[in-house]
């Protein structure tokens, strides 16, 4: 038997020889490019989210052949970025998912950090609770390892959802501990996101002069590097501060340039934003046709958005989510077992030594245990997920309920305008042409019919009062 030793210890060196040598081949060049590819990605996400989903895609294509678990994480992650921001939340949900999975498999603590940030950022306008328990995961996982880079993003991102809970004091703490990390990290680009989300804070807070500072600031520096997204965003905002501020010319202004930079992204929610904008500006300006037909288009954009693309895509994402799932699964667990056979019989043949089979067949069956104990983990995550999807959709048919009785009231309201429209204005303005032709004729006196012309016009200017009122009177819900 001790004769054997010095066999099965060449034997092991020659396996590991082996082994090595093709860690040492997928760490070189091909994982550098997918790293670089990601770099590109992910840079690319507030200039051209479909640069973004494509980089990706290229990333995750060489990251499988390679079998590289940190960069199929990674692809996954960019992808659902690259979908968060063309407004594809369910896509970008089942995206993260992947990742966090791949990052749990390659034990990749700052990949699941990372995850669980945009999965809360995710949930923002859905769930604030559920962000922020997202974002805490994040938040514990930089504290643990002192990652300054995590810590500030997700200092950044609590601060977003305390401010759309309304939280603004607690807002403004996380968002300067943000930029004082990105200050010291020469961040520029989140230095950029930290100024646009203060101008949101005092703009909330009616500070106009404060969010006007902050938001020009934010405009300039974002066109100095192309932040494309950042700009529209940051151009709703100030065109929103210049109507409450009655700056009309302002207000257009940045209206039309958000526009453009909406239409270059493609961001169709953004778009329906400015044109809300354009409804408001019209109303302040007394405009009240034009103000009419922009409310239409943004009830009817608004209803298909949220019929269409949310309710169809989580329905879709819930019914091909555990599919897909479980097939990476069974192509992960078929992989390993053909690489553990490989192994295997390649020792056997080689040794033809009773106790290096006994061995690796031993160390086979505590494979085997831990990747039951794996999927036994992985199973209760996806279970976990799934309710939270559950959650989620149920409270988005709560909304698409109530979104649509509203709009069915204000279509009858709408409908009934124009009826009244019709019969109510058209009397004044029959008699004002009536009273013209008479007056051409000469067969009524000027000032008296100076004096019925005068009591037309402002019959028609309170009957047009009482129906705007009416129209933006919500305890009103016809013209009866």
């Amino acid at each position: 038997m001790r004769k054997a030793y010095p066999t099965i210890l060449f034997l092991l060196l020659a396996f590991i020889g082996v082994n090595a040598e093709t860690t040492l081949e997928i760490g070189g060049q091909d994982t550098a490019q997918v790293k670089q590819l990601l770099a590109q990605g992910f840079k690319s996400r507030l200039t051209d989210h479909e640069q973004t989903l494509k980089k990706a895609q290229q990333a995750l294509d060489m990251a499988e052949k390679l079998n590289y678990l940190n960069g199929i994480g990674e692809s996954y992650r960019v992808l659902g970025i690259g979908e968060y921001y063309a407004n594809n939340e369910a896509k970008s949900f089942s995206d993260y998912l992947y990742a966090l999975y791949y990052f749990k498999m390659s034990k990749n603590v700052i990949g699941q950090a990372n995850v669980y940030n945009n999965i809360g950022n995710l949930y923002q306008t859905s769930d604030y609770d559920m962000s922020l328990e997202y974002l805490q995961k994040g938040l514990e996982i930089a504290q643990t390892i002192n990652n300054t880079e995590l810590l500030a993003k997700a200092y950044l991102n609590i601060g977003n959802v305390y401010n759309r809970k309304k939280n603004f004091s607690l807002a403004v703490d996380y968002y300067t501990k943000a930029q004082e990390l990105f200050t010291k990290q020469n961040d520029a680009v989140n230095l950029i996101v930290c100024l646009q989300d203060f101008g949101k804070v005092y703009y909330s807070l009616k500070q106009y002069d404060k969010a006007e500072q902050f938001l020009l600031q934010a405009n300039s520096k974002a066109k100095e590097k192309d932040l494309n997204t950042s700009i529209g965003g940051i151009d709703l905002t100030l065109t929103s501060l210049y109507v409450e501020n009655k700056n009309y010319d302002a207000a257009q202004k940045f209206l039309d340039e958000g526009i453009a930079y909406a239409q270059i992204t493609k961001d169709e929610k953004l778009e329906a934003d400015f044109t809300y904008t354009q409804y408001q500006i019209e109303l302040h300006k007394k405009n009240y046709a034009q103000a009419l037909d922009f409310l239409h288009k943004v009830y009817v954009r608004d209803s298909a958005i949220l019929k269409n693309n949310v309710t169809a895509g989580l329905d879709l994402l819930r019914e091909q989510h555990d599919q897909q799932e479980k097939q990476k699964e069974s192509e992960l667990i078929i992989e390993r077992q053909k690489n553990d056979r490989v192994k295997f019989w390649w020792a056997v043949s080689a040794s033809g030594l009773m106790l290096v089979v006994i061995a690796l067949l031993v160390g086979n069956v505590k494979r085997k245990a831990r990747t039951n104990s794996r999927l036994t983990e992985l199973n209760s995550e996806v279970s976990r997920q799934k309710d939270n999807l559950d959650r989620i959709n149920h409270h988005l048919e709560e909304i698409i309920d109530e979104r649509t009785r509203d709009l069915q009231v204000k279509n009858k309201k709408l409908s009934e305008y124009s009826s009244y429209l019709s019969h109510q204005i058209r009397g004044p303005i029959a008699t004002l042409k009536g009273l013209m032709n008479l007056e051409k004729e000469g067969l009524v006196d000027q000032q008296e019919c100076i004096s019925m012309m005068n009591k037309c016009v402002s019959d028609i200017d309170e009957k047009i009062i009482d129906m705007t009122d009416i129209l933006h009177d919500p305890k009103r819900t016809s013209f009866n």
